[in-house]
């Protein structure tokens, strides 16, 4: 295995990595999606599967693409082409397990996704484990394009609170309104074009004076506005219904798919699968210690999710509206709220403030990924990549914006994609949307720890975590058969289970199993629905 040897900036200390890391991390999937999803799967129930996927699946995977990042120095293509074996028996297995999926497909004739399983599959026999690394720079280049859409409107909802248009008596018309600002391309692409020359100024300036200093701006003020929200939200009459709502658990209505679901935000909401986290974690010196990193990482991120919620709930119920709202939640029953609620325009200003720089804080961290990628293998200077990049996300961003706009503008792809993926309610959008988080993310999640725990292997990914954080593995946890202790006879049957055997457990049978049965599940291919 070889490893190139470069030069690159680090984050100033600790705390300017864990807040940069936190802040790809928190973005609109902790406040837009998490309440909603919440609210679709029976609340504080959901909240509790949602803590232990975070636990027991997402912070392993998030320590494996830290430590990838930090000991090789470089992006994810770099990181897995410097690590990988010229030739890799389960890199052929997995090919094979694809190409048969992809051939599966054509009895049921979806033509578009076999064809796309099959490149795949002898792309992985051609570059075996360096492809998941493309997959992490393709990721976050496709998911940016319509996660910046998405952040634009948001851009948009801030003046239409500043300027007090959103005085909306019901769900009705604040449906109307948001689906008159989301059908006209101009106003969308617009502010688009106000996230992604946000996003391209500061990947500009570098990893300690752009990224770093940003994200140590952002954050904290991203955290008040929440705690205000809150404080706002827990005053209102009647808040305490949603405050039950949403820490109050009923078992009753977790099932197979809500678990899923579950797993599925879970490495959404952390930025797994993408490439972020490995080429956030290069930067981190040797010193810094990953292990307390990562638990501050996915405490904060957590964190802040479950402040969404209290800051969301509550006001829903105290207005009367139910918590299963679906995506609409933010858009049309908010503002609503905020319109019933004195000095609405306000509060309805400083959520929609804390959507964009949530929004702004992820969309930053992917553009790096790309970004990261130019630079180290491409030779690219920072800014050139950045600008370029950025262009062209924009540019591929605005045709997800004209696609959820108007169709008919885009006829000629609207054709390609119906052929190739065999629905009518597939626009551009949504074909993005689909292919980044319900491909691209679940299969880097599951190529890393699989990649960790069997290729680089566990025991070379623990001797970098333990640089800085030797406690790591000196965590007892319990020990088995632990009565026997005092028998000498015996004693070979003890075995003393750490936090890092526990760790390499999970990366090399439960992660990987738990994340490939999710994804099967996404995509359609394992119904666990009740």
């Amino acid at each position: 295995m070889s490893e190139k040897p470069t030069i690159r900036e680090h984050w100033s200390g600790a705390w300017g990595f864990i807040l940069a890391a936190a802040g790809s991390a928190i973005g609109l999937g902790n406040i837009w999606k998490f309440p909603y999803i919440t609210g679709e799967n029976g609340g504080g129930a959901f909240v509790l599967v949602y803590l232990l996927c975070i636990a027991v699946i997402g912070a392993p995977v998030m320590i494996c693409e830290f430590a990838l990042g930090r000991h090789t120095q470089r992006n994810p293509v770099g990181a897995f082409q410097a690590l990988s074996p010229k030739t890799s028996v389960l890199a052929h297995l997995v090919g094979i397990g694809v190409l048969l999926a992809g051939l599966f497909l054509l009895l049921f004739g979806s033509w578009g996704w076999s064809v796309l399983l099959i490149a795949l599959g002898l792309l992985i026999f051609r570059y075996g484990w360096t492809l998941v690394g493309v997959m992490g720079v393709t990721a976050g280049f496709t998911i940016l394009s319509f996660y910046s859409v998405v952040a634009g409107w948001t851009i948009g909802y801030i003046w239409k609170a500043a300027t007090n248009q959103l005085n909306f008596a019901n769900v009705a018309m604040a449906k109307e309104h948001f689906d008159h600002f989301i059908l006209h391309p101009g106003w969308a692409i617009g502010c688009h074009f106000l996230f992604m020359l946000l996003c391209v100024l500061i990947v500009y300036k570098g990893v300690r004076s752009g990224i770093e200093r940003w994200s140590k701006i952002l954050m904290p003020v991203l955290f008040l506005i929440i705690l205000v929200l809150i404080v706002r939200s827990l005053t209102l009459p009647g808040a305490m219904a949603g405050v039950r709502f949403y820490l109050t658990p009923d078992f009753s209505k977790i099932n197979a798919n809500s678990v899923l679901i579950a797993l599925g935000h879970a490495f959404f909401s952390l930025s797994l699968g993408m490439g972020a986290m490995i080429t956030y974690g290069s930067y981190i010196s040797r010193e810094e210690n990953l292990f307390s990193a990562t638990l501050s990482v996915v405490g904060l991120d957590t964190l802040i999710a479950l402040m969404a919620g209290l800051a969301i709930f509550p006001a829903v119920f105290a207005q009367g509206f139910g918590p299963d709202a679906g995506p609409g939640l933010v858009f049309q029953v908010l503002p609503t709220v905020f319109h019933q609620i004195p000095f609405g325009a306000f509060w309805a200003f400083l959520f929609f403030l804390l959507l964009m720089i949530a929004a702004l804080t992820s969309g930053i961290s992917l553009l790096e990924v790309v970004t990261a990628y130019f630079v180290d293998e491409r030779g690219w200077a920072r800014h050139r990549a950045a600008v370029a990049f950025g262009l062209a996300i924009f540019l591929l961003g605005s045709l997800c914006a004209i696609s959820v706009a108007d169709w008919s503008r885009l006829e000629g792809l609207q054709a390609v994609l119906l052929k190739i993926f065999g629905t009518t309610k597939a626009s551009f959008f949504d074909t993005m949307d689909n292919l980044s988080s319900n491909w691209f993310l679940p299969l880097g999640g599951l190529f890393i720890a699989l990649f960790t725990g069997w290729i680089w292997g566990t025991k070379h990914a623990l001797d970098e975590i333990r640089h800085g954080s030797s406690n790591f593995g000196d965590v007892h946890l319990f020990s088995l058969l632990a009565g026997l202790k005092d028998d000498p006879s015996h004693n070979s049957r003890i075995h003393v289970v750490t936090l890092a055997s526990l760790w390499g457990i999970f990366i090399r049978f439960i992660s990987p199993v738990a994340v490939l049965i999710a994804f099967l599940h996404t995509v359609g291919w394992l119904d666990l629905r009740p």
